[in-house]
């Protein structure tokens, strides 16, 4: 088992980094973080199917706003997510990091993302001065993926984009979509989730 070799993910995060410093908006930065993420991390598997957003916390802080998604359905993309919906309402809650190795170990698991059942997943906490911005979430379709030195390079990949976020007036951007206008997910049976 191979895992993620931390200088190569110093290295890229730089790039990316850079990268996002030259976009035209908050979530374009963003999104160079989401494409990139996904190869920086992970146990490499043929059949592997990733995916790769961030939950921000919305103004009213009702829901999160899926932004700079990567392998979502296109129907998702700025989807109102309940606050309160799955593993990212824990990650507000506590703002600490999680992995999920095997999500199938988890009853409380709520399948958000439509593209796929994750079988792997982490979140970590985008923060700025205290105060929580949203959540970054890595997915797999493969149980197991992901390892705690992955984790370590997605914790330090929030921290980098809660920055980038901030630098890009994140806050301005999103004031200025019209979110009752968007789709909302919430809570549906079986540990589902579905879109009113």
């Amino acid at each position: 088992m191979s895992g993620t070799d931390p200088v190569d993910a110093l290295l890229a995060i730089r790039r990316v980094t850079r990268e996002a410093s030259m976009a035209a908006s908050a979530e374009d930065a963003l999104w160079e973080f989401t494409r990139a993420l996904p190869s920086l991390v992970g146990r490499p598997h043929a059949e592997r199917q990733s995916a790769c957003t961030t939950f921000m916390l919305t103004p009213d802080a009702r829901h999160h706003l899926i932004v700079a998604p990567m392998n979502f359905l296109p129907e998702q993309y700025h989807e109102r997510v309940d606050v309160n919906l799955g593993h990212p309402a824990h990650v507000r809650e506590t703002c600490m990091p999680l992995l999920l190795r095997e999500t199938g170990n988890y009853p409380t698991f709520v399948k958000i993302l439509q593209t796929f059942r994750a079988g792997s997943a982490m979140f970590a906490p985008l923060m700025w001065q205290g105060r929580y911005l949203g959540t970054l979430i890595c997915a797999s379709s493969i149980p197991a993926t992901f390892s705690e030195n992955d984790l370590a390079v997605h914790e330090t990949v929030a921290a980098v984009m809660s920055s980038v976020w901030t630098a890009h007036n994140g806050a301005d951007w999103m004031a200025g979509l019209d979110l009752d206008s968007l789709p909302e997910r919430v809570a549906g049976p079986d540990g589902s989730s579905l879109v009113r």
